[in-house]
């Protein structure tokens, strides 16, 4: 179920096929089929990093399961150097922030994954 929420001060003038390969390369890295995959993307041209307008980001990825902290360091990685491709936003530029709601604190299909998953 990730959910990957991208805010970058970074414009894309077609930003429909980016959030095509971002999806696929998030669900790749995350180990998750694409059906569960939920990416968007947010400009903002008011976002600063150390002090500058220079091309900037902040990720917020929320998932059940496979965030811990051997985990988010692969995920950093590839991410930062999927971000630096493709956006040309350096790894010093950026956060990304990893949460892990716990299955009852997310929702689903008029439920929690609590229920769906019997827990």
């Amino acid at each position: 179920m990730p959910s990957l929420e991208l805010r970058t001060n970074v414009k894309i003038d077609d930003p429909k096929p980016f959030l095509l390969e971002f999806s696929k390369f998030s669900a790749e890295l995350l180990n998750k089929p694409e059906l569960y995959i939920s990416v968007s993307y947010d400009y903002n041209e008011n976002l600063t990093f150390n002090g500058s307008f220079d091309p900037a980001l902040l990720l917020t990825i929320t998932s059940l399961g496979n965030i811990n902290p051997e985990a988010n360091e692969k995920y950093s990685k590839a991410l930062f150097e999927f971000f630096e491709k493709k956006l040309s936003v350096p790894g010093d530029r950026g956060y990304i922030t990893f949460l892990d709601p716990g299955l009852a604190y997310l929702g689903h299909k008029g439920t929690t994954f609590s229920v769906i998953f019997g827990k």
